[in-house]
């Protein structure tokens, strides 16, 4: 079931690479392959693991490690959104999952040390259970001794039974690992491997190339980027989190993080997920078609002109979805994304209870409608705005698709981050899937909407946004773990 890889020195640089196959996308495997979730030299002291990535489906992107002695090979990916190191055991016999991948066999490796404390690691769409145990770990030609790993023993995940790896190595903060376990990536600093304490991401998105990308540790592949990296602090640790500004489609404001948004950039994450009111309005500019929520559009019918006196008339906004009464109210308090709002003189809020799905259909229409307002448009251009943008509402289950003969005329999308701007043009943005003898085109744009204090946000780039693999394969990324920092360079 999985790609035979082939290993190889590169007398040049004395790096070990690892080079895998490419695989096509298709709408099938796009689904499994889900889980829902220049001033670095090389030293004496300082081995840089170089680590060629295999492209599957321009969504994963994995490569081979070996666990144990002699090191038992395993495909695994190299994911900034967690921190433990996880792959199948030989005892997972009742998940089908576990059968179409290799296993590790404890039996077979003279530096094994049994933990066996239970654990189970939380995903979106669901969770892996197994137990701890420790052993050497074999990254690159770097051989990290007394790893502490987790055997997967359940794979509850379907996601998992159509993709080409078998585990994850995570590469996020040790106080986000299950149960506290030291990374890899620690321990690679720890035992004296790494002098520099950074790691690289390259992700090649070259459907012809056989090489996926690369990561490097312990340094920076200066044949990946142009010009110089531009660096910004982690403000939250844990995730690789910083902070982002506004979006802008074709130059244009989506207003929501004009003010500040948090990003967190997971390279386990194959889309850009950021949150609705914004998505909504990257996926109209750009054609995205699909899915319509005829709950969205009947709010705008209903409460539209109620909304709009409301704004007119200079009064609070975040109050007009209570007093239309579409979000709950119980005597001073009232509901807005999840958080139980508490009414004090200053407007502060506090607390976190469930809302309903109208409410967030009116939160979103009010924020578009101010953004409009703002814009100076008229009252019937702002309603049709609303409309247009009910229609773009990304689905929870399905991907909005993109006519592909329009790539080339698309806007690009803007991610603004302290006084720089970073934008992805449509061919970056956009995922190619072949299905047959067809080719379908898909937004990388996916909604994901995070409550305060933790949100909004963006993951891939990371509202937290996520600004996942679509925003690393256009910008080499530095993951500075030394200075807490993250930096971005042009591609090549």
């Amino acid at each position: 079931m999985l790609s035979s890889s082939l290993v190889f020195a590169d007398s040049d640089n004395g790096f070990l690479r690892i080079s895998l196959k490419k695989w096509p996308l298709s709408l099938k495997r796009l689904k499994a392959a889900r889980i829902s979730h220049n001033q670095y030299p090389s030293t004496e002291n300082n081995m840089e693991a170089v680590i060629y990535l295999k492209n599957y489906l321009d969504i994963q992107y994995y490569a081979e490690i070996g666990i144990g002695s002699p090191p038992q090979p395993l495909t695994v990916v190299f994911d900034t959104g967690s921190s433990n190191l996880w792959v199948p055991s030989s005892r997972c016999i009742f998940s089908i999952a576990c059968y179409l991948h290799s296993k590790f066999k404890a039996r077979l490796s003279s530096t094994y040390t049994k933990i066996g404390i239970p654990c189970k690691i939380p995903y979106g769409s669901g969770f892996i259970s197994g137990f701890f145990s420790q052993d050497n770990v074999k990254v690159g030609d770097v051989v990290v001794k007394d790893q502490e790993f987790v055997e997967i023993t359940k794979e509850g995940l379907l996601a998992l039974l159509g993709a080409k790896y078998d585990g994850v190595l995570g590469l996020g903060f040790q106080n986000i690992a299950v149960d506290q376990a030291t990374p890899v990536w620690y321990n690679m600093v720890i035992q004296g491997h790494m002098v520099q304490k950074v790691f690289s991401f390259w992700i090649n998105r070259d459907p012809m190339s056989k090489v996926g990308g690369e990561i490097v540790f312990g340094g920076i592949d200066w044949r990946r980027f142009t010009g110089e990296h531009t660096y910004f602090p982690i403000t939250r640790k844990g995730y690789w989190q910083i902070e982002v500004g506004d979006v802008l489609v074709a130059g244009q404001s989506t207003g929501q993080c004009a003010a500040g948004c948090g990003a967190i950039l997971d390279s386990g994450t194959a889309f850009l997920a950021g949150p609705t009111a914004i998505v909504a309005q990257i996926n109209l500019a750009i054609g995205a078609e699909g899915i319509v929520s005829l709950e969205c559009k009947n709010v705008v019918s209903n409460y539209g002109n109620f909304i709009w006196e409301y704004l007119v008339s200079g009064l609070r906004p975040e109050l007009a979805c209570v007093d239309i009464g579409l979000c709950p109210y119980n005597g001073s308090k009232y509901v807005r994304k999840n958080i139980e709002t508490v009414l004090v003189h200053n407007g502060t809020r506090s607390g976190s209870v469930n809302e309903t799905p109208l409410c967030t259909f009116c939160e979103m229409i009010v924020f578009w409608f101010q953004v409009q307002l703002k814009q100076q448009k008229a009252k019937d251009k702002v309603f049709k705005f609303a409309n247009e943008l009910c229609e773009r509402l990304p689905n929870p289950l399905g991907k909005p698709f993109i006519d592909c003969d329009k790539i080339g005329v698309l806007p690009d999308v803007t991610f603004t981050i302290g006084n720089k701007t970073f934008s992805l043009s449509s061919e970056q943005y956009i995922l190619r899937v072949e299905e047959g003898c067809s080719t379908f085109c898909i937004s990388g744009f996916v909604s994901l909407d995070i409550p305060p204090p933790q949100g909004p946000l963006w993951i891939s780039m990371y509202n937290c946004r996520v600004l996942g693999n679509l925003f690393l394969g256009a910008y080499h990324t530095v993951f500075d773990f030394g200075n807490s920092q993250i930096g971005f360079a042009k591609a090549v």
